[in-house]
């Protein structure tokens, strides 16, 4: 039985929503302002709301935007009733997250098969989201339990060994297995920083407020601090003569740490999944006031029907290739770039070449990124700087 809340001052008006509303099998609440109606909502989370526009302490518009901002109320549906019927204002209501409209007077019909039309989106709705936690869930469990044994195997195996057989070891042997201990425990940590950024960004997905804040900041592209990432990345692969950067200066709207992690992990997959020695890119390019970033590696690549399947703890062709990692860092990637207006897109050719684009909002005018210090600096590592 679906939860149907209705919020109208006028009593005879509400009187007759709810009359027919009980009459067809619905549960319902009803509120006789907007202040009551957003109380309710939040207590009670109803399957939709019926709210009037015109209403004494909080206006339609109002209980809109309070609902739309908590994550519990953001996706119920909400359909408006007025007496108003400007084009104005029904934009306004659909700006701001309104499901529909239902201009008074209004027959029976015209509202029972409102309620049916957004019962069914929601339903269609909720069920997709179970699908994608299904999937998450099953995914999961297949991938990270395996990618966390490998390094605790390698982490407790040597620990072990160091603890029973220390007297009869050498210097050498011991300095080998810690070695092997801290890259265990590096992975390690990086598998569950990965997991746990994971999650904190499915959790400011369903933010409003979360979002706008980070929409709101922004970083000089190529700054020193990324140049080092880059730098230590390929590095840290054995790839320094394989990398080559094109760079054009703009100012992005989003943090350093955020174009950082979408940096690591995208520039971090080129290298795993490219043989030494292939040529590994990173190129930009300011087009329509947003900064396309591409990472351009000759490995493997991956198919469009993989593309298609692409999601947190997805690996691909794991009995043909031996890999590490959860594969979230891709998933990772992509959604830092949807929460700040942009977007992720990858082009590959299995065996060939594989692009992948990361699109962000960003502005060109060169009193937001030009840093003479930085760019002397910058010009001593070899970047190419088009400004």
């Amino acid at each position: 039985m679906n939860k149907i809340l209705v919020i109208e001052d006028d009593i005879h008006v509400r009187q007759n929503i709810l009359d027919l509303l009980e009459g067809e099998g619905f549960n319902i609440l009803e509120a006789h302002n907007g202040l009551l109606g957003v109380k309710l909502a939040q207590e009670e989370i109803p399957d939709l709301i019926i709210c009037d526009v015109m209403m004494p302490e909080l206006d339609g518009y109002e209980v809109l935007k309070v609902l739309r901002q908590r994550s519990e109320t953001a996706i119920i549906p909400l359909i408006f009733l007025t007496a108003k019927s400007d084009k104005n204002d029904f934009r306004q209501g659909m700006e701001m997250g309104a499901d529909d409209y239902i201009i008074k007077p209004f027959t029976r019909a015209e509202l029972l098969a409102a309620i049916a039309c957004r019962l069914e989106k929601h339903i269609t709705i909720k069920q997709e989201n179970q699908r994608k936690l299904d999937n998450l869930r099953n995914s999961i469990t297949l991938s990270l339990p395996h990618e966390m044994r490998t390094p605790l195997n390698g982490i407790l195996g040597f620990s072990q060994i160091l603890m029973e057989e220390s007297d009869s070891l050498d210097s050498q042997a011991i300095q080998e297995m810690a070695e092997s201990i801290y890259l265990s425990g590096e992975r390690l940590f990086g598998l569950i920083q990965n997991f746990l950024i994971y999650a904190e960004l499915e959790v400011m997905g369903t933010d409003p407020q979360q979002i706008k804040l980070l929409q709101s900041q922004t970083t000089i592209f190529p700054n020193l601090t990324l140049m080092e990432i880059i730098s230590e990345k390929a590095k840290k692969a054995g790839r320094e003569g394989d990398l080559r950067l094109e760079l054009h200066p703009c100012s992005i709207m989003i943090s350093t740490a955020k174009i950082a992690k979408i940096i690591e992990e995208l520039l971090d997959n080129a290298f795993k999944f490219s043989p030494p020695g292939s040529l590994v890119q990173i190129k930009s390019q300011v087009i329509n006031n947003c900064l396309i970033l591409s990472f351009i590696d000759h490995g493997r690549g991956i198919t469009a029907a993989q593309i298609a399947e692409l999601g947190a703890y997805q690996q691909f062709e794991r009995k043909l290739y031996e890999q590490q990692g959860s594969g979230l860092g891709l998933t990772i990637a992509k959604r830092i770039a949807e929460l700040h207006g942009g977007k992720l897109k990858i082009h590959s050719k299995p065996q060939e070449k594989t692009i992948v684009q990361v699109v962000l909002p960003c502005s060109q005018r060169k009193e937001d990124y030009f840093d003479n210090t930085y760019y002397q600096k910058s010009s001593t590592i070899g970047i190419r700087l088009d400004y």
